[in-house]
């Protein structure tokens, strides 16, 4: 009697283990439900992404950009810096060690206006802060100015520039001093630090020196950049800050100052007006 074939049993692995069915590829050639592996060549050791690679070999990423502030935290900077330029950048040093005190008070010829524009139509009055926060400037005791009045005021440009213009108009005896007074106030202010030191500049055409700087602010914002310039004479004394969100966080050394002091020699042509 034959004995039927018996049927045929699939084939062991080692250890009795049975050995798993072809799987069928998958998209890109992979195995179905696996992704494919690679390995290297035996006796060459793995390869893996260096230092500062990226995730499986992306490029590494650079550092974040800088963030760029709103043009509302612009000019709370702006304004914290230069509206109270008048009660530390006028004030009593002079009294202190006499600078700019001797001699007679010049006659009031000029005074300084608060446009409803500024260089041409370019910048747009948003707040006159003179009966406000000007009030500071024509409160603080101050032995080379007399019969000081506040002229301040906020403006808006393109790319939500802002322009603050704050000065006082009166009978100032030493315009060189309180120029440099501003600045110094400025500097002085809580949180700044100077970083572009003072700079005269006598743009052409104007006959005006103008003394310009570099500060920066630390805040819960971070660190910001104010450029700044100011002018004094017999009869005027203003600081000009003019700033974008971008400048704000640029690197000080890369301001332009000698843009910024003929910007401010044209302000001053604008606003500095005869006493009629």
């Amino acid at each position: 009697m034959t004995t039927p074939p018996r049927p045929s049993r699939p084939p062991h692995a080692p250890y009795g283990g049975p050995v798993p069915p072809p799987q069928q590829p998958g998209a890109f050639g992979s195995p179905q439900g696996f992704p494919q592996q690679g390995f290297p060549p035996h006796g060459v050791p793995p390869q893996y992404p260096g230092p500062g690679a990226g995730v499986w070999g992306q490029p590494p990423m650079g550092p974040p950009p800088k963030k760029k502030l709103s043009a509302g935290a612009v000019v709370a900077i702006v304004l914290g810096s230069l509206v109270l330029v008048g009660g530390l950048g006028y004030a009593a040093k002079a009294g202190l060690d006499g600078v700019g005190v001797t001699g007679p008070f010049p006659e009031a010829t000029h005074e300084l206006v608060v446009p409803k524009t500024l260089l041409a139509g370019e910048y747009t009055l948003v707040t006159d802060l003179s009966d406000t926060q000007g009030k500071e400037i024509e409160d603080t005791p101050d032995l080379t100015v007399k019969d000081a009045e506040a002229a301040v005021g906020q403006y808006s440009g393109k790319d939500e520039s802002v322009l603050v213009v704050s000065g006082m108009h009166g009978r100032i005896k030493n315009g060189e001093f309180t120029r440099g007074s501003i600045l110094k106030g400025a500097a002085t202010e809580k949180g700044s630090t100077l970083v572009v030191r003072p700079k005269d500049f006598t743009p052409a055409g104007y006959g005006v020196t103008v003394r310009c700087q570099v500060t920066t602010s630390k805040d819960a914002l971070g660190t910001t950049t104010l450029p700044m310039c100011a002018w004094g004479d017999d009869n005027t004394a203003a600081a000009v800050a003019l700033v974008t969100p971008d400048a704000a966080t640029a690197d000080p050394e890369d301001i332009d100052l000698a843009a910024l002091a003929e910007t401010t020699v044209k302000i001053r042509a604008e606003i500095r007006k005869p006493i009629a």
